[in-house]
């Protein structure tokens, strides 16, 4: 039992991705505490009434006085696994080659540590692509390895990333037969749960996105379409058209060109990190807020180009750059995270039946997320009703000089 929380942020609300004013709708409970038995949230309302419930008697018991919780953090859009960290230079056929020669296991402990370092964080369901190009043999040792660590106590999401080459390397198939071939033999050994498309202007290279987005759907996956190049319209257009799961990036979308997304069932994936750090234009978040589109955030994790894995600093930057609210930020990086992976029925929001993912929060109100930039407020992380994470002492102080 999760007790006595002075901000408890449920987000119950809409059966689907929150849209326009429902996104600012935290479902808050002042001195709120919430129940979880066997994973699952049993109850969740006000301290008086859940604390005299049979099932809280002999509940553990974890004091969230004076604290904020909130749904687990759930991190849409990330490449933990590629390319590998190393200088930010970056060669894509050298990175390629350094995953087919890396040791399995190695690769496991290296991603196993940023799943660590998310949940000290207050993530509970991370999202992560491939992107090694058409390599079968690259391909599928980094999606052996993310279904190696199905065990972890956060959630992974696996996403087949289906990225062109820039040029013809002189060797291996033509891509498109490759990824033609890939697409199904990924999606009967249950190794992808989404297939993701970096968008391409070029006539010839965008047929040929176009044929595999067709051939993934034909197989059963729901795509997701990688936006992050200038003319971002027809990439938004595609996914409206393709019924794509979600549209990210967006950081060259134009405010008209959120608007015609209006009516979408599609959503938007933000990533604040992005223009914050190449201090190039940012997503226009305002326009889709306000034209009813579903908007998610997310870390857009990368160990070389953009080792950024804290959330709080995503929503941060969201209200600071993108000119969110605190509380559309939150329910973004949270229930909207849970719907761009295909999980919203299932965590976002601490609702009866939902999984029991949960973070306390060391701050006296959930707007304090908006401009403690940078810093990592997790008192604590809850993962299907077990702590993941507990905020400690620092060890090894200095003794006070005499």
């Amino acid at each position: 039992m999760i007790r006595g929380a002075r901000q408890l942020l449920t987000m119950r609300g809409p059966a689907g991705p929150r849209s326009g004013a429902a996104l600012a709708e935290l479902g808050l409970i002042h001195d709120g505490s919430v129940l979880i038995c066997d994973g699952r949230i049993v109850e969740v309302g006000p301290t008086r009434r859940v604390e005299n419930l049979a099932g809280a008697r002999n509940a553990v018991d974890v004091n969230a006085a004076g604290r904020v919780v909130i749904p687990g953090f759930v991190d849409s859009h990330t490449h933990l696994a590629f390319p590998p960290p190393g200088d930010a230079s970056f060669d894509h056929e050298a990175a390629v080659a350094e995953i087919r020669s890396t040791n399995t296991r190695r690769l496991q402990r290296r991603l196993r540590g940023y799943l660590d370092a998310m949940a000290r964080h207050g993530s509970t369901t991370v999202e992560a692509k491939t992107g090694c190009g058409p390599d079968e043999g690259a391909e599928m040792k980094i999606l052996r390895v993310l279904a190696s660590l199905s065990a972890s106590p956060v959630d992974l999401v696996p996403t087949f990333l289906v990225r062109l080459p820039s040029h013809r390397a002189g060797r291996g198939r033509e891509p498109l037969a490759a990824y033609l071939d890939l697409l199904p033999k990924v999606r009967r050994r249950g190794l992808a749960a989404f297939a993701d498309f970096k968008w391409e202007t070029a006539p010839d290279r965008l047929a040929t996105v176009h044929r595999l987005m067709d051939a993934a759907r034909e197989n059963g996956y729901p795509c997701k379409v990688h936006a992050d190049e200038p003319n971002a319209g027809g990439a938004m257009r595609a996914a409206v058209e393709r019924m794509a799961a979600t549209v990210d990036h967006l950081e060259w979308a134009t405010a008209a060109e959120a608007r015609a997304m209006s009516g979408s069932a599609g959503v938007a994936t933000l990533l604040p990190y992005v223009s914050f750090e190449s201090g190039g234009p940012g997503a226009p978040a305002r326009a889709l807020v306000e034209a009813g589109v579903p908007v998610a955030l997310a870390t857009n994790f990368n160990p070389r180009l953009q080792a950024s894995l804290n959330m709080q600093t995503a929503v941060a930057l969201a209200c600071l750059r993108m000119r969110l609210t605190p509380a559309e930020a939150i329910a973004a990086a949270t229930i909207n995270g849970a719907f761009a992976v295909g999980r919203g029925s299932s965590i976002g929001s601490l609702e009866v039946g939902k999984i029991g993912d949960a973070v306390v929060l060391d701050a006296a109100d959930y707007r304090d997320l908006a401009h403690r930039f940078g810093a990592n407020l997790v008192h604590m992380t809850v993962k299907r009703g077990d702590i993941i994470y507990r905020e400690g002492a620092v060890a090894g102080n200095l003794e006070e000089p005499e």
